[in-house]
C-alpha cells in the first residue's frame, strides 16, 4: 500500500507552491563527458532554505492544520536542513518552535534556523542523543514532537521526485542519499505510482553505514557512530517504516567514503559550478563508484542541499577531505 497517492500528492504540491517553486533538473555536458552517461541533477539546493528539506515541514504542519490539531509549539532534533523547514513551517503559523542540535552542528546551519525563528537548543552528542533532549522538552513544554520520518514529511519532499520524473521520465537509475529516509522513500512511491521502471539506488557514507546494514540483514541495525562530515546522512538507528520501503523498491545502497564524497563535491563544483553539502554530493560520488554500470545510459541525482560551512568547503577545494 503506498503511503500517499497522486491525488494527495497534489494537494501537497499546492501547499509546497507557497513557498517552494518547481526545482530545476538540468543535463550538465562536463558531468556527461565525466561519467560516460547523461546526467540529470536535480538541484534542490534551489530552494528557499538550499535543501530538499523544505517542502517536508510546510506539508506537515499543514496536516495538522487542516485537521485541527495545531499544538501549542514544535521540538524537533536535526542537524539542521529538517530544522528550517520546520521553523518556517512553525512561524507561518505563528507558533513557537524549539529545534535541538548537537554538539559542534554546523553553525551556519544553527544561524540559518535561528534566522528562520527558531529557538536554538545544544544537546547531544549527535544527532539520535539530540532526539532524546528534543523528548525531554515535548514533555517539559507540551510541545508537538516533529519527528525525522513521518508520511507527511515523505509526502512533501515527494514533490520534488514528481517534478523529476514528470520531466524525465525515461531515466534508467535516480541515486539519492539516505539520511533518515524521507526523501529516498519519497522517490520510491512516486516511481512506483508512475508506474515508472527506473531503479532507485540509496547512497550512505561508509563511516554512516546503518542503512547499508539494515538493507542487508533485513531488519534495523543500529550503529555505534556516524562520524561523517556529510551530516545530513550521519544516521545511526534507521526508522523501520523507512527501511521497509526502501527494502522493497530500492535496488540497492551504494557506500561511498569520506574522500569520494570530498571529490564529489570538487566535480560538482568545477561541472555545475553548484555547490553541494556533503549529502548533496553522496549520489555522484555512487555515480562515479559504478561508472560501467550505466555507460551510455541516463542517470538522475538528486542534490539535496548546498548548506556546506565554510571552512568544510575550503578544506574540500583545497583537495582535503574534512575529518569529524
Amino acid at each position: 500500500m503506498p503511503l500517499f497517492s497522486l491525488d494527495e500528492l497534489a494537494t501537497a504540491t499546492a501547499c509546497v507552491r507557497t513557498l517552494v517553486p518547481p526545482t530545476p533538473a538540468y543535463a550538465w555536458p562536463l558531468l556527461a563527458q565525466r561519467v560516460g552517461a547523461t546526467v540529470i541533477v536535480k538541484h534542490e539546493n534551489h530552494t528557499p532554505t538550499g535543501s530538499f528539506k523544505a517542502r517536508g515541514g510546510l506539508v506537515y504542519v499543514d496536516a495538522l492544520r487542516r485537521a485541527g490539531r495545531l499544538p501549542r509549539g514544535f521540538v524537533t532534533a536535526t542537524r539542521g536542513n529538517h530544522g528550517q523547514s520546520v521553523a518556517i513551517a512553525a512561524m507561518r503559523n505563528g507558533l513557537p518552535v524549539a529545534i535541538v542540535v548537537p554538539e559542534g552542528n554546523s553553525s551556519e546551519k544553527n544561524a540559518a534556523m535561528a534566522a528562520f525563528g527558531g529557538e536554538l537548543i545544544t544537546g547531544g552528542r549527535d544527532f539520535d542523543e539530540s532526539r532524546v533532549v528534543a523528548a525531554g522538552i515535548q514533555q517539559e513544554r507540551g510541545y508537538h514532537f516533529v519527528p525525522s520520518f513521518h508520511p507527511e514529511l515523505v509526502k512533501g519532499v515527494a514533490t520534488y521526485a514528481h517534478e523529476l520524473f514528470a520531466d524525465h521520465p525515461d531515466l534508467d537509475v535516480v541515486y539519492v542519499p539516505i539520511g533518515m529516509g524521507s526523501g529516498i522513500c519519497g522517490v520510491i512511491t512516486v516511481r512506483d505510482l508512475l508506474g515508472l521502471k527506473t531503479e532507485v539506488v540509496g547512497v550512505v557514507a561508509e563511516n554512516a553505514p546503518a542503512f547499508a546494514l539494515s538493507f542487508t540483514a533485513g531488519r534495523p541495525v543500529p550503529t555505534s557512530s556516524a562520524r561523517t562530515f556529510a551530516d545530513g546522512v550521519a544516521c545511526r538507528e534507521p526508522p523501520a517504516e523507512a527501511l521497509e520501503i526502501i527494502r522493497r523498491g530500492a535496488a540497492r545502497i551504494v557506500r561511498v567514503t569520506e574522500e569520494e564524497i570530498a571529490e564529489a563535491i570538487r566535480v560538482t563544483y568545477t561541472t555545475t559550478h553548484n555547490l553541494a553539502e556533503g549529502a548533496g554530493a553522496a549520489p555522484l560520488a555512487a555515480l562515479m563508484k559504478e561508472q560501467p554500470r550505466y555507460a551510455g545510459k541516463r542517470a538522475g541525482l538528486i542534490l539535496t542541499g548546498g548548506n556546506i560551512d565554510m571552512p568544510v568547503l575550503e578544506q574540500v577545494l583545497r583537495g582535503q577531505t574534512p575529518q569529524v
